[in-house]
């Protein structure tokens, strides 16, 4: 019977202390490009329960034995986690995050993983469970945003291409709440972005990733107030692995399926608009 582990924050961050405790310094340093890989091996990819974790398991399910790929799929619950257990070698790749948050977490924690193709991309939405409509959402109210920096700008940049927020001239991606020209008499709480859609009846409203809404029984397709426009956005999702491994031949087969027909229909098909396609090559 095929089984996929689902991991628990806390009993991650123990295992990523012990091997960081055990391991020599050299660890952390980038494999050489191109480095080998038993490909008898199952390639251990980590990723978010949904949409990634279900579309890597729709490629293991229908795809992966055809192609001569043995794939296990580990779920994580937060965004920290998945990089560091790849930088660590605890899992061979994931799936989870975009460019500007992987960017953000090399930067700030000096690891070494590099995207490889695109997959998909989770429009951000503006959810309540207390207004029926943007225009509702008056000065006083309560808007909470993701406290990650890449994230909480894009929730920013949203809220302000809405109407809701003026932001200073020139501020792009990484808005910070403090680059909020006109607030409009609006409030702010900032959460982790996993804990945004509890969070729902204790805020007029929130801005939430897409895989999170998914999660909790949202439609962003349908239930958002405002949804991010798929033309342009550089937020796609994208398998990922620690610098060196990008040529591992089971790598290459994975992201040859992710960019698939068949995976393709799958996303359309489950996800109705609120998960879209967004192939290609990893930038």
């Amino acid at each position: 019977m095929r089984k996929n582990i689902k991991i628990t924050a806390a009993a991650l961050a123990t295992a990523a202390l012990a091997v960081g405790l055990t391991a020599c310094g050299s660890s952390s340093d980038p494999k050489p490009a191109g480095a080998k890989a038993d490909e008898s091996k199952a390639l251990v990819v980590a990723a978010s329960p949904t949409p990634h974790a279900d579309i890597l398991k729709f490629v293991k399910d229908n795809l992966a034995a055809k192609a001569g790929l043995k794939l296990e799929v580990k779920e994580f619950t937060d965004y920290v986690l998945p990089n560091t257990a790849t930088e660590q070698g605890q899992v061979d790749a994931n799936f989870f995050q975009h460019k500007p948050y992987l960017d953000d977490f090399n930067k700030k924690n000096g690891t070494h993983v590099v995207p490889v193709v695109d997959v998909e991309l989770e429009p951000l939405g503006v959810y309540s469970h207390k207004v029926k409509s943007l225009k509702d959402i008056a000065s006083g109210q309560t808007v909470a945003v993701p406290n990650d920096t890449t994230n909480e700008g894009r929730a920013l940049q949203l809220l302000a291409s809405n109407g809701l927020i003026t932001l200073k001239d020139g501020v792009g991606a990484g808005a910070k709440l403090s680059d909020i020209k006109d607030s409009k008499g609006l409030k702010f709480k900032e959460l982790e972005a996993a804990t945004l859609p509890r969070a729902l009846n204790d805020v007029d409203a929130a801005v939430i990733n897409g895989n999170y809404a998914i999660e909790a029984d949202l439609k962003p397709a349908k239930d958002a107030l405002a949804l991010e426009k798929a033309d342009g956005n550089p937020y796609a999702n994208f398998l990922a692995v620690k610098q060196g491994n990008e040529n591992d031949p089971r790598i290459q087969k994975l992201a040859k399926l992710l960019n698939s027909d068949e995976v393709k229909k799958f996303i359309n098909d489950k996800y109705a608009g609120s998960v879209i396609p967004a192939f290609g090559p990893a930038k």
